[in-house]
């Protein structure tokens, strides 16, 4: 997509859809939000939708953080306690690994 076709204010329309379905657990859209937008917001001369652009790429790029710090840290969790867990690790696996090393 061409953002430098679109108007501006069709601009912060299609960011603050991509904000709002970060929420639906697709935090892959807050990701495409502040790729897609990070230009238009901080480097592009002022224009009357900027700050409220600005402030959804931020808030994009903050639920991104978030996601991936909560992500990491379950998976972390989950390879080194898996064992440990005995039944309840195996049902929260999707395939059952051999062994317990």
């Amino acid at each position: 997509m061409n953002l430098e076709r679109i108007p501006n204010e069709e601009k912060l329309q299609l960011c603050r859809r991509y904000y709002l379905g970060g929420f639906a657990f697709l935090p892959f859209l807050w990701l495409v939000n502040v790729m897609w937008f990070f230009k238009e917001a901080f480097l592009k001369p002022a224009y009357t939708e900027q700050p409220q652009l600005k402030s959804y790429v931020k808030k994009s790029a903050m639920g991104l953080l978030l996601w991936v710090a909560v992500l990491t840290t379950w998976i972390t969790i989950f390879q080194h306690f898996r064992a440990r867990w005995g039944e309840v690790g195996d049902y929260l696996s999707f395939t059952i690994p051999l062994g317990t090393a």
